[in-house]
This record gives C-alpha cells, sequence and structure tokens, in this order.
C-alpha cells in the first residue's frame, strides 16, 4: 500500500512539474474520476511551487476546484448513463437489488446536495462520491452547485498549508493518512457489513 501510495505521489507532483497550473489541473481530474491520486499531495506541492513563485496561488486553487469539478462531472454521467445498468444487471452477484438502488435513489433526493458538499471534504470519499450521485441521478444542478461549493474549502486549505510550509510541505501528509486510512476502513466494514446482513437475509428466505 505505501508503494502504491508513493506511486502514485510522483505521478502527482511530475504533472505539477511538467505542466504547471494545468498540471494540478489535469491531476485533479484523475483524481475526481475514481482513479485515487493524493490531492493532498497535489495541492500542498501546488501551494509550495507557489510559494516558491513558479505558480500563483490563487492559480493553484482554481486549478484544483476546476479539476475536481471536471472529474466529478465525467463521473457523475458514468454512474447516470451506465452506473445504474450495470448495478441491476449484475448487482445481484455483489448482494445489492432493486430495493437497495431505489434506497439511494430516496436518500440522494433527501440529502443529496449535503452529501455532495461534506464529500468534498472527506479523504478517500470525495474521490468516489459522484459515482453514486450519479447512480442515483442526483439533481444535476444541484450536484454542480454543492460540488463547486464543497471543493474550495478542501483545496484552499491545502494549497494555504503548503504555501505556508514552503519545502516542508510534505510534514502535513503523515498527519492526513491515519485520517484517511480510518475512513477507509470504516467503508470496509460498512461494505462486509451490508454483504452479511443481506446474505443472512437471504438465508432466512430459504
Amino acid at each position: 500500500m505505501h508503494a502504491l501510495l508513493e506511486w502514485l505521489s510522483s505521478i502527482a507532483t511530475g504533472l505539477i512539474e511538467t505542466f504547471g497550473h494545468w498540471g494540478v489541473f489535469l491531476a485533479m481530474i484523475i483524481e475526481s474520476a475514481c482513479i485515487p491520486l493524493p490531492s493532498e499531495v497535489i495541492m500542498l506541492f501546488g501551494g509550495f511551487h507557489a510559494e516558491e513563485g513558479l505558480l500563483t496561488f490563487w492559480g493553484v486553487v482554481w486549478a484544483g476546484v476546476f479539476g475536481n469539478l471536471v472529474g466529478s462531472v465525467l463521473t457523475y454521467w458514468v454512474g447516470a448513463t451506465k452506473g445504474r445498468e450495470w448495478l441491476e444487471r449484475y448487482g445481484k452477484y455483489v448482494l445489492i437489488k432493486k430495493k437497495h438502488i431505489d434506497q439511494a435513489d430516496r436518500w440522494f433526493k433527501r440529502y443529496g446536495e449535503w452529501a455532495a458538499f461534506f464529500g468534498r471534504n472527506l479523504p478517500v470519499i470525495r474521490t468516489f462520491i459522484s459515482l453514486p450521485a450519479g447512480i442515483a441521478r442526483m439533481n444535476f444542478g444541484k450536484f454542480l452547485l454543492f460540488t463547486f461549493l464543497g471543493c474550495l474549502p478542501w483545496n484552499y486549505v491545502l494549497t494555504y498549508l503548503g504555501f505556508k510550509l514552503g519545502s516542508n510541505w510534505g510534514s502535513v501528509e503523515p498527519y492526513i493518512k491515519p485520517f484517511s486510512y480510518g475512513i477507509l476502513g470504516l467503508l470496509v466494514l460498512a461494505v462486509l457489513w451490508f454483504l452479511l446482513r443481506n446474505m443472512r437475509g437471504r438465508t432466512a428466505t430459504k
């Protein structure tokens, strides 16, 4: 896992060193399209380059925000156009039934804007939140607005930290990683609980 994260981090920093603001933009598109390039590294490193004068502070922030937005829209449309079809056709093999998809629809209709907003500020979740939003076909206008608003705090804070820390920008990442791993662990437990509950339901029905 550590080696994989190091490799992904080197891709992120390489894009920024090669393409500057466009590198930040491209890296954040990738990060928001369910490919877990670490946004912590992208924005902290971008902030460090801004402190060096190689990039501008607000250029890094807005490149990150709009990269997030583009990647999130792409992922949303994948979920909206193919995600539901795939789940309805193949979901039964991972114990996902039509009623679960309908429940997700209702949940996103009721809380979707807040899920889009807060999900953009949580490690791990921020990378994948657009996919279930698309599958549930959350109102696209609301999705766009709350995704944009949700991207601002995360990108601004990380850029600011990278700018202030300068060459020590990497010292922040070790403090974020345990939080990311904790959220990932909770997600894994939630999936296991969901699968166990449905397996028991099937056994009881039989």
